[in-house]
């Protein structure tokens, strides 16, 4: 049987060429337009967006702020596709638990629709923590799901075909971070979308 990564590696290879024009990328523009109101960018930042995708998070991003961009995606195609279409930044094929870029150098990190797929989260914790400056901030957005929908959905999730995992609720999320020296800032609920935003302690 597959790995949760290995399902998510094959799903998005697939998916990679035409990623922003199918249903998947449709779905999270909204919660990418969401990020982009509440984060609080400055010219010079280092941004890291894990499982970035093809970028254009990153893109929205740098459109706001002169930042530097840099991405990490478990799919070999979608960081083909992030690194074409953006030139100026950096991507890496890496999972979320073990990301080849240097210790302590990110003013801001950020997930997308993707903490779902997170086989290990509390080694994404860890590695969050590693790549933060103190004071950094950490974004997650994410789909938000009532209680009772997320007990429901949850023994079926992992069956699905694209490596999802599990849902969370924000406070799940926040539970998850805390032995990591992390703190809460912000959470904002909008309709299917929760942005919790932490902050590493210095």
């Amino acid at each position: 049987m597959k790995s949760f990564t290995e399902k998510s590696k094959a799903a998005y290879n697939k998916m990679a060429a035409d990623y922003d024009n199918n249903y998947e990328g449709r779905f999270t523009q909204p919660f990418k337009e969401h990020l982009l109101q509440v984060i609080a960018l400055r010219d010079g930042d280092m941004v890291l967006d894990v499982a970035c995708g093809t970028g254009s998070l990153l893109r929205m991003l740098a459109g706001k702020a002169d930042i530097s961009g840099f991405g990490a995606d478990l799919s070999d195609e979608m960081v083909r596709v992030a690194s074409k279409a953006n030139p100026s930044m950096t991507f890496v094929s890496a999972g979320c638990e073990h990301i080849p870029l240097k210790a302590g150098q990110f003013d801001i990190i950020t997930v997308c629709c993707a903490y779902h797929h997170f086989p290990d989260v509390q080694a994404f914790a860890k590695e969050a923590q590693r790549l933060l400056k103190p004071g950094g901030r950490l974004y997650i957005a994410e789909i938000y799901l009532p209680t009772f929908c997320r007990v429901v959905l949850n023994p079926f999730v992992p069956l699905l075909p694209d490596g999802d995992v599990r849902f969370y609720s924000a406070k799940q999320i926040l539970r998850n971070f805390e032995p990591f020296g992390f703190k809460r800032v912000d959470v904002q609920i909008a309709e299917n979308r929760q942005i919790i935003c932490m902050e590493k302690e210095a």
